[in-house]
């Protein structure tokens, strides 16, 4: 039958087509149309003969996410232009989907925003007289095998902890509700009656209709030829020969978004591809009411769409669209199917309801949707340019997410600052090479496919890797290391062995195949000596007459005191909350490494150089792929690192955060004293010329101590067994210094003060830090695996969930870091640690865990000061 339905839907696919791009206005009435309402607004919004001189904030583009920022922000007061090149939602809004989905993700940040945007389509109408076509039918996500049951019993645990009301349902529950569907197959379903679907067109419209009405001017036919700028700030922008004056703009502009950032040297990564659904003819049992089912087993989401349904895709391996450019004047553009390619998945789909094989199909539709690198949004102001800000690259959830999206950078504009957590959409945390045409066009295959692919914790990309490599890579390919894709460098996770051809093995939620090899690792830097590729880490070196006074400003302790000494310390905001977690050693006067982790590395770089005053100087550099660093951590550590130099190492001469040049072999090295794994230990400041040399010096003394190669599956969990913070993950820029425990880094004595300090200092006072604190969970259980999301409980009741994990094979079970917030105001301190019984629930299990303040490991850090 397949056979058959593949033969007929290809005949009429072929005998449909007319040409490559077409303008598709006509044939939208057979998808998803504009309201008679809508058309009406649409005179609206007809390009006036004069434009406005000048305006607070310019948005550019007019899809669900330039209308949302420009509705936002004009219910703020703000005074905002909206300018959209051809007609509002042409780009890929106007053939979205349209679901309106709150369940699935393990981001509050996104789970929150999904969550605003469907009440925001629920309430639009009264608003402003214009229907979104929002229709509460409800959700269906569908698990066919036992890795998909234990994924989204883990993401409806964390959703419920949010405020999602999803329950697990039956198969026959699932047949109730959506009779056609086929079951058989199906474990279970997990069920939200309030979510549903949007007409994409009409929501787009309400948004703009709601902004006019707030104040904002919204242009049709107003494409922007330039962004002007002067000092490296935004002043304006330019449409024809006309220029608008403005403090901010927002580049809106969807999958043109990469392109138009280009023109103000803004680097945006995202790119189209060729996204499909197919619209039967009518089907006499369909109902419109029935919910949407998602299936990702079977690639699809299927919902009712006129008299038939709408079967939608979301394959494996995905095909790039335009890599070169996206042609300006494409508008509401229609690609020709490739039918050989997604046969198979439409079949596939098809299957889940069986009807549909039997129907013809009014359209077999594909339109361009653009994706980023690692499947989050691209949000925020770009580090290249102050006051430009982006909110493009939506990964097909502009339309469930796209109220929340506006609200957030029009809070982000309007009071300096997001009020939610952006360290995983934040624009800074991508990279300048990954908007390269041939990055791009190989990427993108894999992130749409990854959207339905089943989110496993150690899922590795596999697609554009081999971007950057450490001079070590071919010796560690030799001792068999796995490596992965640290924000470009390959890197060693684990190591199979010599002449040992690493593989992942079976995906899982479980213990893999090579966790033995993970805690043999893990033991040889607790018990002997490790040696850490730690390479990735961003690197700055800032030098000049001011920098001590530059840095020391952004630094909450003092980082400007003793020459050869690192320091530990944060950079905060205003308003006192986190911004980065990182080190400073002052080499020398008026020289100064910077160390932070991969994924900060713009964002760190644009706070230093931002900090610069005009009457100061100071200089930058970018020394990441200029100095190898090689960590090697344990207690035999200074046993090993004597070996290999003539500088005395010994704790009187080279205390806990020294910081010396050494002679290592035939090279100059910069020894600094410091642990991320609780141990004893030293990282390793190479020239990259001299890694290898390096390397193979350590190599060779390393034999007579125990030396043992050591992935970062090591050294997260060691990191997590000792408690240590890592920005972006356990913490993030809604928390306070204090909330997270850092804030014996502050000093508040010093002369220049920092940062955020009277923020600091009040939170203090007030003790307010005390109801909110990130906590140290560890798992009885030794079978049971912590990754992301999982719920915390104490005696009873939600008061967290899991933010970042590891499995402590020292401590013997699974551990990670919650950020607890108590029930009734309660302080937190060890009183009420103790007085708590704490549990963890995994994918609907409850475990029993402990719960501490202080690192469960070495917490009076003997180990480290040895």
């Amino acid at each position: 039958p397949t056979d058959r339905m593949a033969g007929r839907v290809a005949q009429q696919l072929f005998s449909a087509r007319p040409h490559r791009l077409r303008r598709a206005r006509g044939r939208a009435a057979a998808l998803l149309t504009r309201s008679a309402s809508t058309a009406a607004e649409a005179k609206a919004f007809a390009r006036p003969d004069s434009l406005p001189s000048e305006a607070e904030v310019v948005v550019i583009g007019g899809g669900i996410i330039g209308t949302s920022v420009a509705y936002h922000l004009a219910k703020m007061g703000t005074d905002v232009v909206l300018l959209e090149r051809d007609k509002l939602t042409s780009g890929t809004t106007w053939h979205a989907a349209g679901l309106m989905v709150t369940f699935g993700s393990l981001s509050e940040t996104s789970t929150e925003m999904r969550k605003y945007t469907r009440e925001l389509y629920e309430s639009l109408e009264a608003e402003t007289g214009q229907s979104t076509g929002f229709k509460g039918c409800g959700f269906i996500e569908l698990a066919t095998n036992e890795d998909r049951l234990e994924e989204y019993r883990r993401v409806s645990a964390f959703n419920r902890k949010c405020g999602v009301d999803v329950r697990e349902i039956s198969p026959d529950e699932v047949s109730s509700l959506f009779p056609l569907c086929k079951v058989d197959d199906v474990l279970a379903g997990f069920y939200v009656e309030g979510d549903g679907r949007v007409n994409p067109v009409d929501a787009a419209t309400a948004l703009a209709k709601g902004a006019r009405m707030a104040g904002a001017v919204v242009v049709e036919n107003a494409p922007v030829t330039a962004v002007s700028a002067s000092q490296g700030k935004v002043t304006g922008v330019r449409v024809g020969e006309t220029e608008i004056r403005a403090k901010y703009v927002v580049n809106a502009a969807g999958m043109w978004a990469r392109q138009l950032g280009e023109m103000s040297g803004v680097a945006i990564p995202n790119q189209a591809a060729e996204h499909y659904y197919l619209i039967t003819d009518d089907i006499p049992e369909v109902d419109p009411d029935w919910p949407v089912v998602e299936d990702p087993s079977s690639y699809t989401y299927i919902r009712p769409e006129g008299g038939g349904l709408l079967v939608g895709l979301f394959e494996t391996e995905a095909a790039a669209w335009n890599v070169d450019r996206i042609p300006g004047d494409c508008s509401f553009t229609e690609i020709t199917p490739d039918w050989e390619r997604m046969g198979d998945y439409l079949s596939k789909a098809m299957a889940r309801v069986p009807v549909s094989e039997e129907v013809g199909m009014k359209n077999f539709f594909c339109g361009p949707e653009s994706f980023t690198p690692d499947l989050a949004p691209i949000v925020g102001e770009a580090p290249e340019l102050k006051n430009y800000f982006v909110a493009a690259g939506l990964n097909s959830i502009g339309i469930l997410t796209g109220g929340g999206i506006g609200r957030l950078v029009a809070n982000w504009i309007r009071n300096g600052l997001p009020d939610m957590d952006v360290t995983g959409m934040n624009i800074d945390r991508l990279h300048p090479y990954q908007a390269n045409p041939m990055y791009r066009q190989h990427r993108v295959v894999e992130s749409l496919g990854m959207v339905y692919q089943c989110h496993y914790p150690y899922k590795p990309m596999k697609t554009a890797r081999n971007a950057k490599r450490t001079p070590l890579y071919e010796r560690e390919a030799a001792l068999g290391a796995y490596f992965r894709d640290v924000s470009g460098w390959e890197t060693p996770d684990w190591y199979a062995g010599e002449g040992v051809t690493p593989e992942m093995g079976p995906l899982s939620f479980g213990k893999h195949e090579w966790f033995d090899t993970w805690a043999a690792e893990h033991k040889a830097v607790r018990e002997r000596v490790g040696l850490i590729d730690m390479s990735f880490m961003s690197k700055f070196m800032v030098e000049g007459p001011h920098a001590g006074e530059v840095l020391n400003r952004l630094s909450t302790a003092n980082v400007n005191e003793d020459e050869g000494l690192i320091t530990y310390t944060q950079w905060l905001n205003e308003q006192g909350k986190m911004e980065a977690d990182l080190t400073v050693a002052k080499l020398k006067a008026d020289k100064f490494l910077v160390v932070a982790t991969d994924t900060m590395h713009r964002h760190v770089e644009t706070m230093i150089r931002r900090q610069i005053q005009p009457d100061e100087f100071a200089v930058v550099t970018d020394v990441s792929g200029g100095l190898s660093q090689i960590n090697i951590q344990g207690p035999r550590s200074r046993e090993l690192l004597a070996k290999i130099t003539d500088t005395d190492v010994s704790n009187s001469v080279f205390p806990f955060r020294t910081a010396r040049e050494i002679a290592v072999g035939y090279a100059r090295v910069l020894c600094v004293r410091i642990t991320y794994v609780g141990e004893l230990g030293y990282e390793l400041y190479i020239p990259t010329e001299s890694a290898v040399h390096v390397y193979d010096q350590i190599v060779a003394a390393g034999e007579e101590v125990g030396l043992a190669h050591v992935g970062l599956k090591a050294l997260s969990s060691l990191r997590m067994e000792k408690g240590y913070r890592d920005y972006g993950h356990d913490m993030d820029n809604t928390d306070t210094l204090l909330e997270v425990g850092l804030g014996f880094t502050c000093d508040f004595k010093k002369k220049s003060g920092f940062i955020g300090q009277s923020a600091v200092e009040a939170q203090k006072k007030d003790k307010s830090w005390m109801k909110k604190r990130l906590v140290q969970v560890l798992v009885e259980d030794p079978e049971a695996m912590l990754f992301h999301g999982e719920v915390v409980r104490r005696n009873g009741e939600i008061v967290g969930d899991i933010r970042a994990s590891s499995y402590g094979h020292t401590l013997g079970g699974a551990v990670g870091l919650s950020m607890i917030e108590s029930i009734n105001g309660e302080k937190i301190n060890q009183k009420y640690i103790d007085a708590g019984e704490w549990e963890v629930e995994v994918a609907n299990r409850q475990h029993v865990a402990r719960a501490s303040l202080r690192p469960m490991y070495d917490p009076e850090m003997k180990a480290i000061k040895a």
